[in-house]
């Protein structure tokens, strides 16, 4: 499945992406926000990942989409996106994501974003999607805010990095199909 923008391919992950994987895993600075990316990010924990993501592409009905960031200029993996936890009956679905930090403020996780925010409520058909970030993750929290998610609370000492073992206050935030057609509507 390849998902495309401007100026990314959002695609399944690959064995060919394990070196630009730990790359761009392997640095605190994008590890300290992240509960589930561990630090050091070594050459065993890549492996198992992309191993991981192939099963979770093999389910049916699909629960986990882990996309491979690639951008399209230089052909090489950037970062991942992810549509988790996809409950059918619910219509409902998680979205992550982490970018290395040599891509950071240059738009390709607004461009990424909105590609999943769309392929979530026009392909999977969802009624709603949550998203959650570190309230220390500033950068996080502003994109989140500038694609119209719903702040909907503050869960206080939720969830331990797996990269710093620091303890984090996560802030909650939600969005409804409809309010995304009503968006894109309004900016055309």
């Amino acid at each position: 499945m390849k998902l495309h923008t401007n100026r990314l391919i959002l695609r399944e992950i690959e064995n060919k992406d394990l070196n630009d994987l730990i790359k761009q895993a392997n640095n605190i600075n994008v590890a300290r926000y992240l509960a589930v990316v561990p630090h050091p990010y070594t050459i065993s924990k890549g492996k198992w990942f992309i191993i991981h993501c192939k099963k979770e592409a093999k389910n049916k009905p699909r629960i986990n989409y882990e996309f491979a960031i690639e951008l399209k200029s230089e052909k090489i993996f950037i970062g991942v996106i992810s549509l988790c936890h996809v409950n059918y009956h619910n219509g409902t679905g998680t979205i992550g994501y982490w970018l290395g930090e040599n891509y950071w403020r240059n738009g390709y996780m607004s461009e990424a974003l909105e590609k999943v925010i769309d392929f979530t409520f026009s392909k999977i058909k969802l009624r709603r999607i949550d998203i959650a970030a570190f309230i220390e993750n500033r950068p996080s929290n502003n994109l989140i805010k500038k694609f119209g998610f719903i702040y909907e609370g503050k869960r206080i000492k939720n969830v331990r990095a797996k990269s710093t073992g620091k303890i984090h206050d996560h802030f909650m935030y939600g969005m409804l199909k409809e309010d995304w057609i009503k968006r894109k509507i309004k900016r055309k």
